[in-house]
């Protein structure tokens, strides 16, 4: 991996793990009940669930709080650690691991997740792995939280601004990349799974200053190829732009594909 500046590194989350678990926004609700739908089960509680690339825990509270037996595997120790720190009344188990070797037991799961991490992963070695551990008819589902900013134009400013300071800027880890343009076909066709289902829900976030520049603190990609002067940059752009500002609003897409084994 190329190291663009002195502190992070293309795919290291270690440094961010604080920001990262205090301004990460949450993913639908809409796309979370869609999901557990599909099971069919009169408790969540008869659920369980195993959210692999957990990061800080965003998604993985959301299983829990729907009652589901959740499981986080995490392969970054600091990540894991703020995440654990945030299980707070919830019933986590969290384990070191990575998606394309979770340690886990064959035929064990309901559900597998990967939140906003599928495409850090070594897709032929994951999804093979992910069907030795869910049990037969277990769902795999895949979501990534997209920012929606066109119809608000501080954000589209504050976008511009980015890419103005880093003219070659490649974005990896949005839900649109082009990981995600042919996901359906390759889930279909991959040979461990017999049905996918694609979903999607707009949600919205009010978040202060403080959360918002937290929330780019938080995006390992977009430091990578700034760099940390750059980047400084952009930070203090961004408190100049929302100095007045109470809440920004702040419009997210869940995307999510759901393949049964």
């Amino acid at each position: 991996m190329t190291k663009n500046n002195n502190k992070l590194q293309y795919g290291d989350f270690s440094a961010l793990a604080a920001d990262y678990a205090m301004n990460r926004p949450a993913y639908s609700p809409f796309v979370l009940d869609a999901i557990l739908s599909l099971f069919h089960r009169d408790k969540c509680e008869d659920i369980s669930c195993v959210d692999v690339g957990a990061g800080t825990g965003t998604w993985t509270r959301m299983l829990a709080c729907k009652g589901c037996k959740t499981t986080a595997v995490e392969p970054n120790d600091e990540m894991r650690k703020h995440g654990s720190a945030f299980n707070c009344q919830h019933s986590i188990k969290w384990l070191k691991g990575s998606a394309e070797d979770t340690g886990l037991k064959s035929n064990t799961y309901d559900l597998v997740t990967m939140a906003s991490s599928f495409h850090w992963t070594d897709y032929d070695r994951t999804v093979s792995e992910f069907s030795r551990i869910l049990k037969q008819n277990g769902l795999f589902a895949a979501l990534w939280n997209t920012r929606v900013i066109d119809d608000n134009p501080l954000l589209v400013k504050i976008e511009n601004k980015f890419k103005e300071l880093v003219p070659d800027l490649k974005r990896v880890s949005s839900g649109r990349s082009n990981f995600c343009d042919n996901l359906t076909n390759r889930l279909m066709t991959c040979g461990k799974f017999k049905d996918v289902l694609y979903l999607e829900s707009h949600h919205t976030e009010l978040q202060t200053q403080e959360r918002f520049i937290g929330l780019w603190r938080s995006v390992n990609a977009l430091q990578v190829q700034a760099g940390e002067k750059k980047f400084g940059l952009f930070i203090r752009f961004i408190e100049e732009q929302t100095s007045n500002i109470e809440f920004i609003e702040a419009k997210y897409l869940t995307r999510s594909w759901v393949a049964v084994k």
